[in-house]
């Protein structure tokens, strides 16, 4: 993938991080005050354990795709090379 791309896609996935915090931030007194009125519980944060098996997950499938289009890469270069020598015998 170009990098010109790659850097495209770390800054929009960064940028829509940032507006999920500053959205939560802002809703969290509306938030708290709903479950005040309507006696609903906060629920427990994941653990610090869970979070890391949630980014290992979130790298892995990232790792994943990547080999996938690297592997897709290599078999389209063999083939533009066979053609090639093949046009050349």
């Amino acid at each position: 993938m170009n990098k010109h791309f790659e850097d495209a896609r770390y800054y929009l996935k960064r940028a829509g991080k940032t507006a999920t915090k500053g959205v939560k931030e802002e809703l969290e007194p509306v938030e708290d005050r709903f479950r005040e009125l309507t006696g609903k519980e906060v629920e427990p944060e994941p653990s610090r354990l869970e979070a890391v098996k949630a980014d290992l997950k979130e790298l892995q499938g990232k790792a994943e795709g990547e080999a996938e289009e690297a592997i897709a890469d290599a078999r389209e270069r063999i083939s533009e090379y066979r053609s090639k020598e093949e046009q050349e015998a």
